[in-house]
């Protein structure tokens, strides 16, 4: 059963005390702000069976917590589950571009925001599809940012699910602990790189998660080696192992590793991530797989 904390009444704020909006970006006619003043439906969510939600989480920006999620929702949807992913990261949003899903005006029904769907089935929602011009940023200070994370997750009608996937922004700020808080998740992924020095701030992240007793389903390590498109010769990028070994000795289940792999930056770039399959992603969903029934007996 998903737990929510009840949210305080406040009296409304005038544009000056919200703080900036987003200046430079052009939000298309329908978002979560839209419609915060209308009249609250009683069958908002109502309908949502979601099974197990999954954040895919590092302390650090830049080491790929985007692919692996997509990958990780990818990999399932085509194992026969009914996956959403939630792109958590408001100010960097990626998600919808690697799935080829543009934006503009979402759906609406009795039920919450309608989730858009990927060629392949996937439920995405992500602030990216409310912006008109994906390329302007949107400025919004933290408050703002933890509310939009809140109503994608509480607002939005994703039907029966197996997994939620979220895909956290980095660090351990404003929507990791507004997650953490209020959304009952069932485990947490924690992405990394080889070096020492990403992996001691990624370490905070399990910090964070130890902190509020969500299990950690593993790691998985990214660009471990890079792959040359041509002769497919694969060569490690890092110094590795540490992370394996440290995964080992804390008894913390290993995931697996992904390449640097220009047929993964090709796919991605074309929003055709979801054709990208190799064995190091088949890999990484079996040890997943193998990991939920020790979160779950717990």
């Amino acid at each position: 059963m998903l737990k929510f904390f009840k949210k305080k009444e406040k009296r409304p704020k005038s544009k000056k005390e919200e703080g900036p909006g987003p200046e430079t970006a052009t939000i298309a006619p329908t978002t979560p702000e839209d419609n915060k003043d209308a009249e609250p439906s009683t069958q908002i969510g109502q309908r949502n069976d979601i099974k197990r939600v999954i954040a895919v989480i590092s302390g650090k920006g830049g080491v790929g917590k985007s692919t692996v999620s997509s990958l990780l929702a990818s990999a399932l949807l085509a194992h026969g589950y009914t996956v959403g992913l939630l792109d958590a990261d408001i100010t960097g949003p990626s998600i919808p571009r690697v799935f080829g899903v543009s934006g503009g005006s979402m759906g609406k029904n009795d039920y919450g925001m309608v989730p858009r769907r990927s060629r392949k089935g996937l439920k995405i929602m992500s602030l990216n599809l409310f912006l008109a011009d994906e390329e302007l940023p949107v400025i919004w200070r933290g408050p703002r940012i933890a509310g939009a994370v809140k109503e994608f997750y509480s607002q939005v009608d994703w039907g029966t699910l197996d997994f939620l996937i979220l895909d956290m922004p980095p660090g351990t700020g404003d929507i990791a602990i507004t997650v953490l808080q209020n959304i009952a998740l069932d485990g947490a992924v924690v992405v990394s790189t080889p070096q020492d020095l990403a992996f001691t701030i990624v370490r905070k992240a399990f910090h964070m998660l130890n902190k509020h007793e969500v299990p950690v389903l593993g790691v998985v390590e990214n660009l471990t080696s890079g792959i040359c498109p041509h002769c497919q010769h694969e060569v490690e990028l890092f110094s590795g192992g540490g992370i394996k070994q440290w995964c080992e000795e804390k008894q913390v289940n290993y995931l697996g590793s992904l390449p640097w792999d220009a047929g993964l930056s090709y796919c991605a770039d074309r929003g055709h991530i979801d054709n990208y399959y190799p064995a190091a992603v088949d890999q990484m969903l079996e040890a997943f797989l193998a990991a939920l029934p020790v979160i779950e007996n717990n």
